[in-house]
């Protein structure tokens, strides 16, 4: 889930969402597993985020600013974990499949949801 050129954090073929607390993730988590067996969801703590992705843009722009917007996105996650924040990784590897997920976190307080295409991170 990172990136070929600069290693930053980019897991093309998922969305990730981010919501205020714990409880509000884990429900969401379980609504998208229990509507479809074979969905892969992927719960983060804050504590994850900040040790495992925070630091894949440690060199992101080193030795140029990065033309993409990858480091500032993680940057956001960063700080939204710092403050608390949980997260989901969800498998999104289609339009349908972003819909669907949506459909669900939608319906839920959220923070901030990505979905990572080849080449684009899209605000969902």
């Amino acid at each position: 889930m990172i990136a070929t050129i600069g290693g930053g954090f980019y897991p093309s073929g998922y969305s990730m969402v981010m919501f205020p607390d714990q409880a509000t993730a884990m429900a969401v988590g379980t609504e998208l597993s229990d509507a479809d067996g074979d969905a892969e969801v992927f719960f983060l703590t804050p504590a994850a985020i900040l040790s495992q992705i925070t630091p894949t843009v440690s060199d992101a722009d080193d030795p140029l600013p990065s033309a993409g917007t990858e480091g500032a996105t993680v940057r956001a996650y960063s700080k939204l974990a710092k403050e608390g924040h949980h997260a989901l990784l969800v498998k999104t590897p289609n339009e349908e499949a972003a819909d669907r997920m949506m459909e669900v976190v939608r319906r839920f307080p959220y923070s901030i949801a990505q979905r990572y295409r080849m080449l684009v991170i899209e605000d969902l």
